[in-house]
Order: C-alpha cells, then sequence, then structure tokens
C-alpha cells in the first residue's frame, strides 16, 4: 500500500469507530466536511445512543487526534480533503484494505502519519509499554527523524522480547543528542 494511501487510511481510522464507521473524515475537529451525499446514514447517530464501548473508542480517536502534533493535523486535514474527492468506490476500497490489516499495525497509526509508517517494525519494542512510559516513549518517538526512525525499527526487530524492556529503558535514559550515535552502534554502522 503507498503511503498516500495510508495516511487516507489514518485518517479514516481517526474519523471512524464500529458501527459509526464513516467513509468520510466529519468526526476530526478542524477537517472539512465533505459532501453530505458521501456521508453515511450512520453518521447521524446521536451520541446518548451508544453503547459505552462506542463511546470509550470515540473519545480515544479524539485524544488520539489532539495529541498530534500540529504538521500531523495538518497533513490529515490535507488528506481529508484529498479523501474527500475521491470517487466513493474508491474510498471504499482504500477503507476495505485498510481494514484488513492486523488491529496492532491500524492503531498504530493513531500516532500520526510520520509514526504509523514505521509502527509495524517498531511494534516489538513500543507494542506494549507500561502507563508510566507512554507519554515518554511517544514524545521520544516524534523527536526521532527518519533516518532514526527506520534505525529504531532495524532495533526493535532484532531485540529479543526478553530484552525489549531493558532496552526500551535504556533508550529513554539517553539524551536527546546521544540517541543518534547509540542508533548508529545498535544497528551496526
Amino acid at each position: 500500500m503507498l503511503k498516500t494511501e495510508h495516511l487516507l487510511s489514518a485518517l479514516l481510522l481517526l474519523a471512524s469507530a464500529g458501527p459509526l464507521h464513516a467513509a468520510t473524515p466529519t468526526a476530526l475537529p478542524g477537517i472539512p466536511s465533505p459532501p453530505a451525499a458521501s456521508a453515511p446514514a450512520s453518521a447521524s447517530v446521536s451520541w446518548p445512543s451508544l453503547a459505552a464501548a462506542q463511546k470509550r473508542d470515540l473519545r480515544s480517536r479524539y485524544a488520539a487526534w489532539q495529541a498530534l502534533p500540529d504538521s500531523e493535523k495538518q497533513r490529515l486535514r490535507q488528506a481529508a480533503s484529498a479523501l474527500a474527492a475521491m470517487p466513493p468506490a474508491q474510498r471504499d476500497a482504500l477503507q476495505a484494505r485498510f481494514a484488513g490489516m492486523d488491529k496492532l499495525h491500524r492503531d498504530g497509526w493513531l500516532l500520526g502519519a510520520q509514526l504509523g509508517t514505521f509502527y509495524p517494525r517498531l511494534q516489538p519494542l513500543f507494542g506494549f509499554v507500561p502507563d508510566a512510559e507512554r507519554v515518554a516513549v511517544i514524545a521520544l518517538l516524534r523527536g526521532l527523524d527518519a533516518t532514526q526512525l527506520e534505525q529504531l525499527s532495524l532495533v526493535s526487530m532484532r531485540t529479543p522480547p526478553q530484552e525489549r524492556d531493558a532496552l526500551r529503558a535504556q533508550l529513554l535514559g539517553l539524551a536527546p543528542a546521544q540517541r543518534d550515535a547509540w542508533l548508529r552502534e545498535k544497528v551496526g554502522h
């Protein structure tokens, strides 16, 4: 799947939840609304009529949106415009391809396009972190550039499960200026 398709799919993930699945990004603040004809009838379901699990899911997606850096929000707004301009059949095909991805990888896109791209390979090291580390881990990952994320992806995939917690703690303990050299050393460059 192309990165642009992933970005559009991430938009779908952030904008939809369960039976409220929408092929359009109407649920995100600041994203242009698509033409009314493309919005599914279920998009008009009221908040009080939702099940508790659906409300939790929507709150989680909204929190993910709020946590995104402004640059990621802008990328998603641009993707929303591209998505709204797609023919419905193409939008549906894109959603079906995204829905076919493993849930762990789909949910990685809640972290934004930059991290979503690398998430399948970062997941072994960062997919299950203690709640106390979550904010620090996300800040660390968002502070890395694409080259560093690629290197960290290699480290993540090479690290045996029993060594992941120690490696993650070591990485979190590094000053930002030390991370580049640490990553190069771990990758073997």
